[in-house]
């Protein structure tokens, strides 16, 4: 049987240098467990980056995916539709926020969202400015790497990025960043460097991904709201990894009582199959000409089929209320955690339903980040078989995606796991 060392000496070798990986080669998994080459046992905190939402081969899923293997894999949408992409869009237009006409397209990844996302915002206001925010993850296209707030990895060495972007900061009180001080800066971005009546769109995460799991305070969402609306910008919450039941709600918008004229959404959609969608205002949805959007591969049947699995998962076992049961027990348990003498090092506790986070700092006086702290302790957890991520604009905070179908028994096994590795980490770096 091929080892995890054989498997990396051949990635080296034959994958291009930039595709980063860790070193635990899968052979097989189920809900929230993983086994590698080498017959190690792993409970999946990463969830495929919060794609496998409904966990690993979740039966309903695998069920709906045979069942239309059995008729047909491929058409392509363009040449040959078929009556579930029309369905799914019926589905996504009732399920996302807003009482008002609606239709969806379907793409395939995260970065086909946002970029047709963004396309439909052009040819609707005619116009091609785009207001971005610090932290923000928005793909690894040309595009999306450009609205994207972090420099290294997504933007470093990739030389010119498209103009008229615009980064406003996003609110990180911890970072010293207010929600005012935030409103402060986009205004002054609108008197010094872009006229808003030029600005097509404006785009944010509710609860920001790579940016390191920062929540958007509800009154900041809803003044944005407030500010499209002023100059007819077009407001789209990028919902790729906060969507699909993971924050408690099936949007993360919905925690702020905020309406987006667009919502991109990814990730979770297809429990592990590659789909995306735009789902938003009819008039802004439909302001390509017929053609202008679209793929080869968008809305494939396979993965058009594992998202009404997905939906009716996230329906029959009530995932919503399933994802703020394991975020109270998480933070709960981390925040105990945090209270403890020597335990200084965690700054900050947060998180929404099932997406949850900490950083690690080196004092909390300053909020220094401590990023080898963290990248010790996803070390260790990974040696005690818990696979975990880290994330934030200062590589200093971990995140915790464990699928909703997670067995608590399960849960509490990983969060023991995560206090022994953060107490291994801490010791080994005194």
């Amino acid at each position: 049987m091929t080892t995890n060392a054989e498997l990396i000496a051949r990635k080296s070798a034959a994958v291009a240098r930039g595709v980063g990986t860790r070193g635990i080669y899968a052979t097989r998994a189920e809900n929230a467990e993983l086994w590698d080459a080498d017959g190690r046992r792993f409970i999946d905190f990463a969830a495929g980056i919060a794609v496998n939402n409904t966990g690993h081969r979740h039966p309903k899923l695998m069920a709906a995916i045979a069942e239309q293997a059995q008729a047909f894999t491929h058409t392509c949408f363009h040449v040959a539709p078929y009556e579930s992409y029309v369905a799914l869009a019926e589905r996504l237009n009732a399920a996302t926020p807003g009482d008002f006409e609606k239709k969806t397209m379907l793409v395939t990844t995260g970065a086909e969202a946002v970029e047709n996302a963004i396309k439909m915002a052009r040819a609707y206001t005619g116009r091609s400015g785009i207001v971005a925010f610090s932290g923000a993850f928005h793909g690894r296209t040309l595009l999306g790497m450009a609205l994207t707030g972090k420099v290294a990895p997504y933007k470093k060495g990739f030389g010119a990025m498209p103009p008229e972007i615009a980064h406003a900061p996003f609110p990180n009180p911890l970072h010293g960043v207010s929600e005012e001080e935030a409103l402060r800066h986009l205004e002054r971005i609108f008197a010094s460097s872009v006229d808003p009546e030029r600005v097509a769109a404006m785009i944010i995460e509710p609860v920001q991904g790579e940016g390191g799991f920062t929540i958007a305070p509800k009154g900041f969402l809803l003044k944005l709201r407030e500010i499209c609306d002023q100059y007819g910008i077009v407001m789209i919450l990028d919902e790729v990894q906060a969507g699909m039941a993971r924050t408690g709600r099936m949007f993360g918008c919905e925690h702020a009582g905020v309406v987006p004229d667009l919502i991109t959404m990814a990730k979770g959609l297809a429990g592990g199959f590659p789909l995306s969608a735009v789902t938003g205002r009819a008039d802004i949805v439909d302001a390509p000409n017929p053609g202008g959007v679209g793929g080869t591969y968008a809305g494939n049947p396979l993965a058009v089929a594992a998202a009404h699995a997905v939906l009716d998962v996230i329906e029959d076992e009530n995932l919503c209320v399933r994802a703020d049961e394991i975020g109270e027990k998480i933070r709960a348990r981390l925040t105990t955690i945090a209270a403890r003498q020597g335990m200084e090092c965690i700054g900050e506790v947060r998180g929404l339903g099932a997406m949850n986070a900490f950083e690690l700092v080196t004092d909390r006086a300053t909020n220094a980040p401590d990023a080898p702290l963290t990248a010790a302790i996803v070390a260790e957890a990974e040696a005690r078989g818990l696979i975990l991520l880290s994330c934030g604009t200062r590589y200093n905070v971990i995140r915790l995606l464990p699928p909703l179908t997670i067995p608590m028994e399960q849960l509490d096994e990983a969060l023991n796991i995560i206090e022994a590795s953060i107490e291994a980490a801490v010791q080994a770096a005194a």
